[in-house]
């Protein structure tokens, strides 16, 4: 036991001061990720339903829109 009284253990402010540069930057990657990911989202054009903005509802919507696949052919696959 004496032989450990000479020798100082790590410093605990300075493992403290590690954990919390650690901490702090941690928690501003996760703010500018999430700033940069919410920047991001939105609404987008796109050509699926054209000519569907008049439908009534829906189903008709599916049915009269072009590029529908309500009318395109099966198309099938067969697994040997």
């Amino acid at each position: 036991p004496s032989a450990l009284a000479g020798q100082s253990g790590p410093d605990h402010a300075v493992i403290g001061g590690v954990v919390a540069v650690v901490v702090f930057i941690t928690l501003c990657l996760v703010i500018v990720l999430g700033r940069y990911l919410a920047r991001h989202k939105g609404t987008y054009l796109t050509n699926e339903a054209k000519g569907a903005e008049d439908a009534p509802d829906a189903d008709t919507a599916i049915i009269n829109a072009e590029g529908s696949q309500a009318n395109a052919e099966d198309k099938k696959e067969y697994f040997i």
